[in-house]
């Protein structure tokens, strides 16, 4: 019982040290971009497919992407929050009345 719980909290540990060393690569493969993403890599080479996310592919076989790019494609069609659509009524209000 002991080592089982030994166990799993190595493999725990290497989880996380695998997720730090995402975190300091500026290009990712396909595996890595998909953990990084958290979408399967069938998923992610459909996006890749259909050009819906950035990608290289330097050599025509492999796919590479740019952290900073995964990122930035992560965070597009933000939703607005009520106060921030309570705010612009209010101006929109202010300006045209």
């Amino acid at each position: 019982m002991e080592q089982e719980i030994i166990l799993q909290k190595l493999a725990n540990i290497e989880t996380m040290l695998q997720e730090q060393n995402l975190l300091k690569k500026d290009v990712l493969n396909l595996n890595e971009a998909a953990a990084y993403l958290d979408i399967s890599a069938s998923h992610l080479y459909k996006l890749t497919s259909q050009k819906q996310i950035p990608h290289f592919c330097p050599q025509g076989k492999k796919l590479y992407f740019n952290r900073t790019e995964l990122d930035q494609w992560l965070q597009r069609n933000r939703q607005i929050t009520k106060d921030e659509i309570d705010a612009q009524a209010t101006e929109y209000l202010i300006r045209n009345s």
